[in-house]
């Protein structure tokens, strides 16, 4: 609840106070003006870090590798994106924070940690040795495949009720 609280009333009424503030030095219309060129600067600055940012996942995918940083600055994009193209002097600010290669990078980093150590503070694993191959959940076994590695097809009928049935009447 206090985030809305604070995305819903407090952040409008901060932009309201300065853009009023700053119209007041410099007039309405050279605010507006400047609302305007923050939106165009950070459309096309979005554009630009956007694609070199999907250029790098797309790399990273080639070689086999995992884009997860890249994918982390390209929603810290849109985030940044979204900012600008809200008025106001401040989403303004924080939208351009998220735009900036630097900051950027320093944001995904950050986020990287936290999300690898949420993902480790709930990870396990199981370990089992022997068998055919070992797994995150013990032995890997082919239980459909013979020993040419052909899949064998065939119906079963689960037996252990009626083997219940016959130990209970003994």
């Amino acid at each position: 609840m206090p985030v809305f609280l604070f995305l819903f009333i407090v952040m409008p009424v901060a932009e309201l106070v300065v853009l009023i503030k700053v119209g007041g030095m410099i007039g309405a219309l050279n605010t507006i003006a400047l609302v305007f060129l923050t939106a165009i600067i950070g459309a096309w600055l979005l554009r630009k870090q956007g694609l070199q940012t999907l250029l790098r996942a797309n790399q990273r995918l080639n070689s086999g590798e995992l884009p997860a940083k890249e994918v982390a600055e390209g929603l810290i994009l849109a985030v940044g994106g979204a900012m600008l193209l809200t008025p106001g002097f401040i989403t303004d600010a924080f939208g351009f924070f998220c735009l900036l290669p630097g900051t950027r990078h320093w944001l995904a980093g950050q986020a990287m940690k936290r999300m690898v150590v949420a993902g480790q503070s709930r990870s396990f694993h199981f370990q089992a040795g022997g068998g055919f191959g070992s797994g995150p959940f013990g032995p890997q076994r082919p239980f459909d495949r013979n020993a040419d590695g052909d899949i064998i097809e065939g119906e079963y009928q689960d037996q252990t009720e009626s083997d219940r049935d016959k130990l209970e009447k003994k």
